[in-house]
């Protein structure tokens, strides 16, 4: 059976100006100037014989026509990209689309990512960092990265490392307690709380035999990152995440106030949808990844059913 299509490259332009609701942006993200995305629009309006944009003084406008095809193209293109995508064998020259936990991707990722492009030119990488809830089946990432509960069950899930918690402050503080300082101490002492892991420093006073009061006081804030950017300000004692921090207790910025740790219950997780799992990007980036973590994949992988990742990132 012979298709009779327009061409590939106007249903490209089509699909991203109706995305956008712009020519201009449609050419951002294609790499073209709004002049050649505009005449793509008018090649296919002149196969297909009818106006797919109103051109407004104040912007564009989808036509009735435009509106019932756009998504449509757009259901169409996604298709050809998901099947080209899975083709047995493809070399990795696409783009690889990342949602990650904000501390995970300032802290671990962008520090090793250059690493990754060196070896891999071809593969154009892109994260995000925004504290929302994906849905791997439906949104455009290829990879999430999470911080969740260590009970997972799918070959999807690939489990990238577990934290260990311990108190640090800066420099200055720690002068104020005269070196090193026991539980007791602490519990007295100005901390600083992340609400997204609220209950941390209940859980590293209960393990070091002190019972924290429910009201306790001291800085709250809602990310890991701004706490340690707080703590490294001296204003308080945060409760510090290896791997997260030790780039900033290296440097000399933070200071560990104790050798009292505990072991976080969570851990970060590298997380794919089922039909992308054999995607060549992927495959090439979860390696290594895992390469750099120095994790040995068989004995850590583990699994889940689920494709929506519930727990927002950090």
């Amino acid at each position: 059976m012979a298709f009779r299509l327009p061409p590939l490259s106007s249903l490209r332009v089509f699909e991203a100006a109706a995305r956008h609701n712009s020519f201009g942006k449609a050419a951002d993200e294609l790499n073209l100037t709004a002049s050649a995305v505009s005449h793509g629009i008018q090649n296919l309006e002149s196969w297909l014989g009818v106006e797919l944009f109103y051109r407004k003084a104040r912007g564009l406008r989808l036509t009735e026509a435009g509106e019932t095809y756009a998504p449509v193209v757009n259901q169409a293109l996604s298709m050809l990209a998901k099947a080209t995508d899975q083709i047995p064998g493809r070399k990795a020259t696409g783009t690889l689309s990342i949602s990650s936990a904000p501390t995970f991707a300032s802290k671990i990722l962008l520090r090793r990512l250059e690493k990754f492009s060196a070896q891999f030119p071809d593969i154009l990488v892109t994260i995000d960092t925004s504290q929302r809830v994906v849905d791997l089946t439906l949104d455009d990432f290829d990879i999430a990265i999470r911080f969740t509960s260590m009970q997972k069950h799918a070959p999807n899930w690939t489990l990238l490392g577990v934290e260990t918690l311990l108190p640090v402050c800066s420099p200055g503080l720690k002068k104020q307690f005269g070196g090193v300082a026991d539980a007791a101490l602490l519990s007295r002492a100005p901390l600083i709380h992340v609400t997204s892991v609220s209950a941390d420093w209940a859980r590293w006073f209960q393990a070091n035999g002190v019972e924290l009061p429910s009201s306790i006081g001291g800085l709250r804030v809602d990310t890991m990152q701004m706490g340690f950017d707080a703590a490294i300000l001296g204003l308080g004692i945060v409760l510090g995440r290896r791997p997260l921090v030790d780039e900033d207790i290296e440097s000399g910025r933070l200071v560990p106030l104790t050798t009292q740790t505990i072991t976080s219950d969570s851990g970060y997780w590298l997380v794919t949808a089922r039909n992308d799992f054999q995607k060549p990007e992927v495959k090439l980036f979860r390696r290594w990844l895992l390469s750099e973590l120095a994790i040995e994949t068989d004995s850590k992988s583990a699994h889940s059913s689920a494709h929506t990742i519930q727990r927002l990132p950090r």
